[in-house]
């Protein structure tokens, strides 16, 4: 996810700060989900106001974020992705990101997912390293759907001006309804999904959407995001993001 934000330079700065997007689940990185080996995502998303006059002195849209993932361990029990995104428009707009895990009962009989991922890498350490790391666990729920939670620790938030606190934690929520089958495979053609990371900071913040999914491997996402630092990434927003999986 689902990646965060006076002069010019800084605006361009700061509208290039939401959320870098490894695996997501809404706004947040919060799930243990990891693309499967060879395959590649691409996800195009779009952060943008409704009913906000343009001279309002916060940004009134984040950076577009194109984003590109791809699963990177042929078999066994451990998995692993790496992505790279490009956020514009922005002064450095390159971040990379990467997580490994495994699923549910590889631990042991009725283990929860563990993922250990790290995001928003700017390859421009100096204005961008925010450099993310997050230890998710997850949980099946069956007919209630999928729980998943994950502190997290950056350490270079107050560094670069994006907020007081340096670490946090985040929780994600999706289910799943009206379940189809086609040519693409067998797949839910609806997902609720809520997510939310605690802090001051440009991570802060949440929302809830629903997914809609055209095939197993095209799905639209939009609803609103909040944000816990007005001063930092303006007022909500609503966002459209669009997956795709080749």
């Amino acid at each position: 996810m689902k990646k965060v934000f006076s002069s010019l330079v800084l605006l361009s700065v700061l509208s290039s700060l939401s959320l870098a997007t490894p695996s997501t689940t809404y706004w947040t990185s919060c799930v243990s989900d990891i693309q499967p080996y060879g395959v590649w995502h691409l996800g195009i998303d779009n952060y943008f106001t409704l009913n906000t006059n343009a001279t309002t002195p916060a940004p009134t849209a984040l950076a577009t974020d194109l984003g590109l993932t791809v699963g990177v361990i042929p078999s066994g029990p451990l998995q692993a992705e790496v992505g790279i995104d490009i956020l514009q428009p922005s002064v450095d707009p390159y971040f990379l990101n990467a997580k490994i895990g495994v699923a549910e009962g590889t631990l042991f009989a009725n283990a929860p997912s563990v993922g250990l991922g790290i995001f928003n890498i700017g390859l421009n350490q100096s204005t961008q390293g925010q450099n993310i790391v997050h230890l998710v666990l997850g949980k099946d729920l069956g007919t209630l759907g999928r729980l998943h939670g994950s502190p997290y620790y950056s350490g270079n938030f107050s560094n670069l001006g994006l907020g007081s606190d340096n670490s946090g934690w985040m929780v994600g929520y999706d289910k799943g309804f009206m379940p189809v089958k086609d040519a693409t495979g067998e797949y839910n053609k609806l997902v609720f999904a809520a997510d939310y990371a605690s802090g001051n900071n440009a991570l802060g913040g949440g929302g809830a959407g629903l997914y809609y999914f055209f095939s197993k491997t095209i799905s639209l996402l939009t609803g609103p995001v909040f944000f816990n630092s007005q001063a930092l990434n303006g007022s909500w927003k609503w966002t459209t993001q669009l997956d795709i999986n080749l």
